[in-house]
């Protein structure tokens, strides 16, 4: 058939043009010659790098579409439509590319114009008469699957879920995380395209694309606003680097490559963490009334004058009397400033007070004089007895390791047995010797920030974030104290002894108690056969929480196995590796030592969590505790007794159980010697 007749060629076509297209952008950036334009080396190295990151923006991935999708408008957008304005096409795409005479070939998926294709239907088409969404087998199209938006007589179109939106959602994975750009749902658009001055919290279970919308929304908003997040800077926040290693080609592949990643250990890595707390001194330490402990230790250090100051400076001596430092010191404490703050304006303001004496007495000083004598040495040492440097390690020492001064300090907020909880047995000599555990470098985090101000980000995401202690969501938060936040979490996901309780309570410690909390519900990964055999344990872990409803008509491969062995265990990972895609083989920490031994000695090649899988080796072992935010096509999950067993509480485990039940996106095997938990039935 003639290309003319037959779309998906012309489709076909266009793909070829529009690849030519991006090329050819690439090309032109390529040869920039920048030798003329540059002032000196330091803008030269600035420009190039510009150029470099602009160049990697324009990489043609060849495995990913180029644009998944077009809309064709009645009226030309933004025309009259009394004029009649005859319609225009659009192809919507990760990003924007023009031909050589600047016209668009594909839009960008964040631009307005590209709106409709996440939000159009029959009931509101938005002005769009045809939605056309894209099949591809590797890089080639091959597939297309049209819906006739605004013609309701029309029986052509899509009925029910788009076969090609089903068949994206569960196509095998193999390697890191991929975007949701072409799948995105009008509940998930919303939150994606939702505005920069506001923080959103984002409860979803398993399966509802939480952590794709909240990468989305960055991508959205670098979009928007680019030149303010730009200087003021993005983060995306996860739970370990398990997870990070799994997320971290999401951005690049929509063209954005300046976002860190990182833990929140790597925001409060102010010491070496070498050591461990337990759950009952882990719990004390991350409970919020520890920052109150801390401001006060922290402006305990400053003490009341006694004596005045004597500045000479040539013949004349001037004097500040005790009482005057006095009222300085208490003016500056009632501002409540940071600590380091204050301490740089103590100077100047007996300096000021110098000079007030020095005009009195006839003289002319400038702000030069008053510098001087901000700087004299009577000024300097007055100051260092009345206002000392605070190191906020050495501080945080003291408070674990000295009974009284502990005691002092959080009288009236900590207990007698919370206070003997987290003080530490032996003796430590200095700040490097300590064995500082992750939730002691949260607190000297907030030690610091209380000396001096933590700068703040224009926007972060944070992802699993029910995990967190209060005082780790006040780390969180004094990174975003001028910008904004997208919360990612999950109720029934929380497996820490301290996991959040409700969102309100944890939006307040982040510092966002105006946040907007928006429900995901809608399950796209988990198979609805097992989602509802996870949901069973919700009634124990999260009373009063929607259950995902699992939207995919494919009700996915479920099966569970009682089994005499480990022999049966790795028959079932061979027997669902036949299936094309990933394969993970979960199970109890401590029962991973011995199925790594077992399917080395059986000869099945396997990974750990983080390395990237590829045709060759697709089963990775996945202790329980890594499990969260990973997801494989097949998943066995071995002894759920044992997850339950080796958390320090039953809730605990059976979240963790939770958790590992629901990360198959096509079919899960679930193997067992001892009982099952009672709670599954």
């Amino acid at each position: 058939m003639p290309v003319d007749d037959d779309p998906l060629a012309r489709e076909r076509a266009h793909l070829t043009s529009s690849r030519a297209a991006l090329r050819a952008m690439r090309e032109d950036v390529e040869a920039l010659d920048i030798s003329d334009v540059t002032a000196n080396w330091v803008n030269a190295q600035i420009l190039e790098r510009q150029i470099g990151e602009r160049i990697k923006a324009l990489a043609d991935l060849s495995h990913t579409p180029l644009f998944f999708g077009r809309l064709d408008y009645l009226h030309a957008p933004g025309a009259d439509r009394a004029e009649g304005a005859e319609g225009e096409r659009f192809y919507i795409g990760r990003r924007h590319v023009h031909d050589g005479g600047g016209d668009p070939m594909v839009i960008d998926w964040r631009a307005p114009v590209s709106q409709p294709f996440y939000r159009a239907s029959k009931k509101d088409p938005m002005d769009v008469g045809l939605r056309r969404r894209f099949g591809y087998t590797g890089g080639d199209l091959t597939a297309y699957e049209d819906e006739h938006l605004s013609d309701p007589a029309d029986p052509s179109g899509v009925a029910g879920t788009s076969k090609l939106l089903q068949q994206e959602i569960e196509r095998p994975r193999v390697g890191p995380m991929r975007d949701i750009v072409a799948t995105i749902q009008p509940e998930q658009d919303e939150i994606v395209r939702s505005g920069l001055g506001g923080t959103v919290c984002v409860q979803g279970g398993p399966g509802t694309g939480k952590t794709a919308v909240g990468l989305h929304r960055v991508a959205y908003l670098l979009y928007a606003h680019r030149e303010r997040l730009a200087r003021t800077g993005t983060l995306v926040i996860g739970p370990n680097r398990s997870f990070l290693h799994y997320i971290e080609q999401v951005l690049p592949a929509l063209g954005e490559l300046t976002v860190r990643q990182g833990t929140v250990d790597d925001l409060v890595a102010h010491v070496e963490v070498r050591g461990a707390d337990d759950a009952a001194a882990a719990i004390v330490k991350g409970d919020a009334r520890m920052a109150e402990v801390l401001r006060r230790a922290v402006y305990a250090q400053v003490s009341m004058p006694s004596e005045p100051i004597v500045v000479v400076r040539g013949s004349r001596r001037w004097r500040v009397p005790a009482y005057e430092l006095e009222h300085m010191v208490r003016e500056l404490l009632d501002r409540d400033i940071r600590y380091g703050a204050a301490r740089e304006a103590l100077p100047q303001r007996i300096a000021h007070a110098v000079l007030v004496q020095m005009e009195r007495s006839g003289e002319a000083p400038d702000d030069r004089v008053q510098d001087a004598v901000a700087r004299n040495s009577a000024v300097k040492a007055a100051v260092k007895a009345v206002w000392p440097v605070v190191d906020p390690a050495k501080l945080v020492l003291r408070l674990l390791t000295d009974p009284e001064f502990l005691a002092t300090h959080a009288e009236g907020v900590l207990g007698e047995d919370e206070q003997k909880t987290i003080l530490w047995q032996k003796p430590v000599r200095s700040v490097k010797a300590a064995r500082w555990s992750a939730a002691d470098a949260v607190l000297i985090d907030e030690a610091t920030d209380l000396v001096e101000r933590t700068h703040s980000l224009g926007h972060v995401v944070l992802d699993e974030a029910q995990d967190l202690s209060p005082m780790q969501y006040r780390a969180v938060g004094r990174r975003c104290t001028t910008g904004s936040a997208t919360v990612l979490g999950d109720l029934a996901q929380g497996t820490t002894p301290w996991a959040t309780r409700s969102w309100q309570e944890a939006l307040v410690h982040l510092g966002k108690a105006d946040a907007v909390v928006e429900e995901l519900t809608a399950g796209f990964r988990v198979p609805t056969d097992v989602i509802a055999y996870a949901s069973r344990l919700l009634p124990d872990i999260a009373p009063g929480l929607t259950p995902v409803a699992s939207v995919r008509e494919n009700p996915g491969f479920f099966d569970v196995r009682p089994v005499s062995g480990d022999g049966e265990v790795l028959a079932a990972c061979e027997e669902l590796l036949r299936n094309e895609g990933s394969t993970g083989l979960i199970a109890a920490d401590a029962r991973i030592p011995a199925l790594a031994e077992a399917l080395t000695a059986a000869g099945i090649g396997h990974l750990a969590p983080g390395e990237e899988t590829t045709a060759e080796t697709r089963l990775t072992l996945v202790p329980a505790s890594l499990a969260k935010g990973l997801e494989y096509d097949y998943v066995v999950l071995d002894e759920p007794q044992a997850v339950v067993d080796g958390e320090p509480d039953e809730r605990t485990g059976l979240r963790r159980l939770y958790v590992a039940l629901t990360r198959a996106v096509s079919g899960l095997v679930v193997t067992h010697t001892a009982p099952l938990p009672p709670q599954l039935g």
